[in-house]
């Protein structure tokens, strides 16, 4: 079996219209990279016929893995899966909508390659309407200001990690927000990367104010609690 440098890993709920036009970006994007990938799809439960796309389009893409969990588990769950599922040294994460554009990917890449943990996406320019990029704006406030972080854009999905540092970290419901948090917290290193985001043109967001801001809060105080309590020692002697 071939030896896989880079996996791409993203969870897909309701994204049928989707699917064709973003497999095709990911692989216009990482053959351009000169080394072995895959493309790792996790649907989520979905009931638009979703994973019978994926299944149809795997015929003609052999880079292309699908899986399907029973019901709907949320993001976080689809994205852990999809990222212990990855072969690659290498685990890139992004959403389905194709707000978050492939073609940075190589961006992130780069990111690791100067010797960080993870690579982080940063929606600059934000191409979403009003409430959501306010609601946003305030969440990330929020997380950064009781978290003790300073992660620009804590909501992008656009991330690249070392399979090596990812693969560790336990996930709880939630907790894909948190990725570079977690990172840091087990001593890896973190570098935010500009990269371009699009307005949705097919199908219907996830997100509105209430699971973007007021349900991720306990996610946050968890989140205080871990930096709060992690041990901290060195080891002085052994004999």
């Amino acid at each position: 079996m071939e030896n896989i440098a880079i996996s791409v890993a993203i969870p897909v709920f309701n994204e049928v219209d989707n699917l064709e036009d973003l497999i095709s970006r990911v692989e216009l994007s990482l053959n351009q990279i000169g080394r072995p990938w895959e493309l790792i799809l996790v649907d989520d439960g979905s009931n638009d016929g979703s994973f019978e796309k994926i299944t149809s389009i795997k015929q003609k893409c052999p880079f292309l893995r699908g899986l399907r969990f029973s019901k709907n588990n949320g993001q976080t769950a689809a994205m852990g899966a999809g990222i212990q599922a990855a072969r690659g040294d290498i685990v890139v994460t992004l959403d389905a909508d194709l707000q978050n554009d492939p073609a940075d990917i190589p961006l992130l890449l780069a990111g690791i390659e100067q010797g960080f943990d993870a690579a982080v996406g940063w929606r600059k320019k934000r191409n979403d309407n009003m409430v959501r990029r306010l609601s946003s704006r305030f969440a990330n406030w929020v997380r950064n200001l009781i978290s003790s972080e300073t992660i620009k854009d804590t909501g992008c999905s656009l991330k690249a990690f070392k399979a090596e540092v990812i693969k560790p970290i336990e996930l709880f419901e939630g907790m894909h927000r948190f990725l570079p948090t977690l990172v840091k917290m087990n001593g890896g290193k973190v570098i935010e990367i500009e990269v371009s985001h699009h307005p949705r043109q097919k199908g219907v967001s996830k997100y509105n104010v209430w699971n973007r801001v007021f349900r991720s809060f306990l996610d946050l105080l968890a989140i205080r609690w871990m930096k709060w309590r992690k041990l901290r020692y060195q080891v002085d002697e052994q004999v």
